[in-house]
């Protein structure tokens, strides 16, 4: 314990300097303007500012895009009390309680409200990463391929599963992302598969070009695809929180803190779903049930508590296991190994001090979170009211001169332009990008899991299902997929019902 508090005193002091504080608050009211604009997203912000920090030092990089992560996701909120129009798919829950209050005339409130909510839940994932991640590293060093292989078809089948209302396009899009992840030389012996004898294709899809072609491209076409007027925006009161908002649903803030660090942890479920989960337990629990969804503040800051401490969550499996969390943390962790960081279970071996690190960022971005939420409200709105013609060709330009920047090929360019063309149309019929996405970080880890373990058990597949872990792991990736088949879902919500049918009357 004591050698974990002088780390994090260490990490805190490195990134005290004056050039790291402007670091810190630049990205974060960076990625705060970037969740203002509906339409953009974190994931966005994060990618793009993957390829702008490419030639700095790891230590400034990584700082800058945790920020940007802080930052999108609490600034989603501004639009969703305000417009009634969640930032950032992370907000969608906060715009039904955030709204009504700004129709009150407590736009102010509501935002002092999401801010507190914010900073507590960060504050606590903060907790949460600081005490887990080493011990579960630690832990998974007993983890060999086999258990690897498991995680990595786990966080696909979790991702498909939870994105969307329908499964098998989550499954589809998960699959996809695996198979792009393939084209290229494999990383064992270096055999190209299917490059067709095209030498860029010979030399993979590099993972940065297609993340900002999946949410950058993608994001920018379908927004301008959709018509838009000018946002009328509510006039904004004292936005300073109460203390006694805190001091009265303290229970609220620590049930959406867990929350939202245990789903953070899922991979692939991501921030969104944290929200609604918070949300929905705060009002099954809650004694002011009739007031949800007519401006209860309960509900707007278990929204807003349960989306930010799932974003220490979702690092949590990133640097502990290398299979990120969500959407966003994906890109995160593609980043690290970008600057030479290798996230996993020899992390806390190799570079024990970056977790650390890691948790003195988030502390450092909640810390402009609060200052920017509490002193810039006015100037920020001016945000709302920049025409969408005007920030996308900005955002499609950046995403070319990023794509173009990590390795000066124009086959980057072409792969965004590709995957981003690709990804709106099949955004059209309903198919989601997340998936994809982690089918397309998780798909090296797969496939050298996959052949490594083979190698070592003489090609016998008896190791992926025998030893302790990995039967564990694969009973639940067989349940994952048979909860999610209609029939066997529906069978399972007539017992739950029946037995606690019985159990009331019993």
């Amino acid at each position: 314990m004591l050698d974990g508090l002088f780390a994090l005193g260490r990490s805190v002091a490195s990134y005290s300097d004056p050039m790291s504080l402007a670091y810190t608050f630049g990205a974060t009211l960076l990625g705060i303007l970037v969740g203002c604009m509906p339409g953009l997203s974190a994931t966005l912000a994060i990618s793009l500012l993957t390829t702008l920090t490419i030639k700095m030092p790891p230590h400034d990089a990584i700082l800058i895009l945790v920020c940007a992560y802080v930052g999108a996701i609490y600034g989603g909120s501004r639009t969703a009390i305000l417009l009634n129009i969640p930032g950032t798919a992370a907000n969608a829950a906060a715009c039904i309680d955030g709204y009504q209050l700004a129709r009150q005339g407590k736009a102010g409130r509501a935002m002092g409200v999401a801010t507190t909510g914010s900073v507590m839940g960060s504050l606590f994932g903060i907790l949460c990463l600081a005490a887990i991640t080493p011990w579960l590293a630690e832990q998974a060093l007993s983890f060999q391929s086999y258990e690897f292989f498991w995680l990595a078809l786990f966080g696909v089948l979790m991702s498909g599963s939870i994105t969307g209302e329908d499964p098998l396009k989550g499954w589809i899009m998960g699959v996809l992302g695996l198979f792009v992840a393939q084209i290229g030389q494999d990383g064992i012996h270096a055999y190209e598969r299917y490059a067709f004898g095209n030498a860029d294709l010979a030399g993979g899809l590099s993972l940065i070009p297609t993340l900002v072609g999946a949410f950058g491209c993608a994001e920018v076409l379908t927004v301008m695809a959709e018509r838009s007027s000018r946002p009328k925006v509510h006039a904004v009161d004292s936005i300073l929180p109460r203390i006694r908002d805190v001091l009265r649903y303290w229970k609220t803030i620590l049930r959406s803190g867990v929350i939202g660090v245990y789903i953070g942890i899922l991979p692939g479920v991501g921030e969104d779903m944290a929200a609604w989960s918070s949300y929905a337990a705060a009002k099954r629990a809650s004694k002011e049930k009739d007031l949800f969804g007519k401006g209860s503040v309960e509900g707007l800051i278990a929204a807003e508590t349960g989306d930010n401490a799932s974003i220490p969550g979702g690092i949590i499996p990133a640097l502990a296991l290398a299979i990120p969390g969500s959407a966003p943390s994906a890109v995160l962790l593609a980043a690290m190994i970008i600057h030479g960081v290798n996230p996993g279970p020899m992390l806390m071996i190799q570079n024990p001090q970056f977790v650390y690190d890691v948790v003195a960022m988030n502390l450092l971005a909640t810390l402009g979170m609060l200052v920017f939420g509490l002193f810039l409200v006015r100037p920020l709105l001016a945000v709302l009211t920049i025409p969408r013609t005007v920030i996308m060709p900005i955002v499609l330009v950046l995403c070319a001169v990023g794509s173009f920047a990590i390795a000066s090929r124009l086959f980057d360019v072409w792969t965004m332009l590709a995957i981003g063309v690709a990804g709106f149309a099949l955004r059209r019929f309903g198919y989601q990008m997340a998936p994809f996405v982690l089918g397309l970080v998780l798909g090296d880890l797969l496939d050298k899991s996959l052949r490594r373990g083979l190698v070592l058990s003489g090609g016998e597949i008896e190791p992926f299902f025998t030893r302790p872990i990995c039967a564990v792991l694969a009973v639940i990736v067989a349940l994952t997929l048979l909860m999610n088949i209609p029939p066997v879902h529906a069978a399972w919500v007539r017992l739950r019902g029946a037995l606690g049918t019985k159990l009331a009357r019993g």
